[in-house]
């Protein structure tokens, strides 16, 4: 049961640093340097002054940049080489000290659910973007801030929950990616009549 724990805590980590990384670290690091959690030894330099003021900084630059509607889409692009690796870091560092094999897993766990946290996230502000009114963008990602860090709090505290949660998040997603693929053609194909570019 402890294995399970430990795994979908660093599954949690991984969903979470698929959406929002900076301040999934931000608030990992507020944690370990205010005492309210004992990060493993590998994740305690997150509580360094230095690494929270980055990644404060971090945060906020993203905090702004994923409120502007096409700019979102830029950022997301860019961050799709930054977020998937970090979050397989970081489920990595939240197991590691243990079994190696555990820490090994928990990487490739990690990595796996930031990439399908990350490209749902990605792909549905794509679609929003096709949206003339700001209101439903900064919504999704106001949406998103909240539940990153809510996500971070329960993988710590209560991990089996955790672990519920990225089980219903899954079939979602299976539901969703068809759906958010299918949008995004129509939206490349409405792009080139546009432009009259063939298909």
């Amino acid at each position: 049961m402890e294995a399970l724990a430990s795994l979908a805590t660093a599954a949690g980590l991984g969903w979470a640093s698929g959406i929002r990384l900076y301040a999934v670290v931000f608030f990992l690091g507020l944690l370990q340097y205010f005492g309210i959690y004992a990060l493993p030894e590998s994740l305690q330099t997150l509580g360094s002054p230095w690494v929270m003021g980055a990644a404060g900084f971090m945060f906020l630059v993203e905090f702004l940049a994923d409120k502007i509607p096409g700019f979102d889409s830029v950022w997301d692009a860019a961050h799709t080489f930054i977020r998937i690796p970090a979050g397989a870091l970081l489920a990595a560092a939240a197991v590691a000290g243990g079994d190696p094999g555990m820490s090994l897993a928990a990487g490739i766990l990690g990595g796996a659910v930031a990439a399908s946290s990350h490209i749902t996230k990605a792909g549905t502000r794509a679609l929003l973007n096709t949206s003339p009114e700001p209101l439903s963008n900064w919504t999704a990602s106001a949406s998103e801030d909240a539940l990153s860090i809510g996500a971070v709090w329960t993988a710590l505290f209560h991990p089996l929950l955790a672990l519920g949660f990225l089980l219903v998040f899954f079939v979602l997603a299976i539901w969703l990616l068809p759906k958010i693929w299918r949008g995004l053609k129509r939206v490349v194909a409405s792009i080139r009549q546009l432009l009259g570019t063939p298909a």
